[in-house]
């Protein structure tokens, strides 16, 4: 059956992997509750706070280990008891901190948070274990451990000459951090690339090609309005057909359709005049069919629908090649 009320800390396992840090936190709550003194030699303790230490060790023990020690009513007893069986995992742990102590490099961690805090347990056991570890031990091992592109760097930190290992690692630590954001910053657009613009921006120029602006607009759109006042006389001087066809524009009643792209040269569509390669004798034959009057019709005008029965032609107006060929 589980234990129905909470418990301070981690159970002892019947296997007693835990059991040096379970010693640890049972020390530190018996004396927080005033029974540290029920787990000594030749205590002079009340039965009441012997029993209070006792239920509490038994609460804090794998169900196994309860009914192993169920006799078991003093707690200095039961406390000798688990230490015979279990205090050997100090000769089975320390073994393995010292192979763990040997090869802790900072180089082979990605950041120096998981540095350290491999480096905070590897010495935590090995203290458990009885072995002295110090400041300048913890300091050694860091600075004998940079990767060997920081060699400058790990001279630089040694001419500091800290004499606490929480000095370095938090210099270490800052570090990282402006490290890690002057990246941020260098790959957030290329070199000499300006910013990207807001998505709501709105880029305006006013007076930009009306004459009224400054610098480079202003000249621009004084460029604009000469260009249109001079192409205006023109076209008041030469007359309308001339001009459209010297300028390639459309007429401006003829809007939508394929009369957008007619040409005013050969009178064909799907291209514009200033583009047209009509042979020269066609446009000159074109040209002069427009001004005879009663012949302005579109050349591929058909007024009456073909009569598939008759052999009869659609038009009696024969065209030869003469007509196209100038005299």
């Amino acid at each position: 059956m589980s234990n129905l009320s909470k418990l301070e800390f981690v159970a002892l396992d019947i296997s007693g992997n835990n059991y040096l840090p379970w010693t640890l936190d049972a020390k530190i709550h018996l004396t927080a509750n005033n029974l540290g003194a029920t787990i000594n030699d030749e205590n002079q303790t009340s039965a009441q706070d012997k029993a209070k230490a006792m239920i509490f060790l038994r609460h804090h023990l794998h169900e196994d280990l309860k009914r192993e020690y169920l006799t078991v009513e003093d707690p200095l007893e039961l406390w000798k008891n688990i230490k015979e069986r279990f205090d050997h995992q100090k000769l089975v742990l320390l073994p393995k901190a010292r192979y763990e102590w040997l090869h802790l490099r900072l180089q082979d961690y990605k950041s120096v948070s998981e540095y350290n805090s491999a480096l905070f347990r590897i010495t935590s056991e090995l203290k458990l274990c009885g072995e002295k570890i110090t400041d300048e031990d913890m300091l050694e091992k860091t600075f004998s451990t940079f990767h060997a592109s920081n060699m400058l760097l790990s001279q630089q930190y040694r001419e500091r000459k800290f004499t606490k290992y929480s000095e370095l690692i938090s210099c270490l630590l800052v570090a990282e951090q402006n490290n890690k954001l002057l990246l941020q910053n260098y790959q957030a657009r290329p070199v000499g690339a300006s910013p990207l613009p807001e998505a709501n921006a709105a880029n305006y120029q006013s007076g930009r090609g009306r004459g009224r602006g400054r610098g480079r607009d202003r000249g621009r759109g004084r460029g604009r309005s000469n260009t249109w006042r001079r192409e205006s006389q023109n076209s008041k001087s030469s007359g309308g057909e001339s001009s459209r066809q010297n300028t390639g524009r459309p007429p401006r009643g003829r809007t939508g359709g394929s009369q957008n792209n007619i040409c005013y040269k050969c009178g064909m569509s799907n291209h514009w005049s200033r583009t047209c390669r009509t042979p020269k004798h066609l446009v000159e034959a074109y040209q002069q069919m427009m001004k005879e009057p009663g012949k302005n019709v579109e050349t591929n005008l058909i007024e009456n629908a073909p009569n598939l029965s008759s052999p009869t032609p659609l038009s009696d107006t024969h065209l030869d090649a003469s007509d196209f060929i100038e005299n």
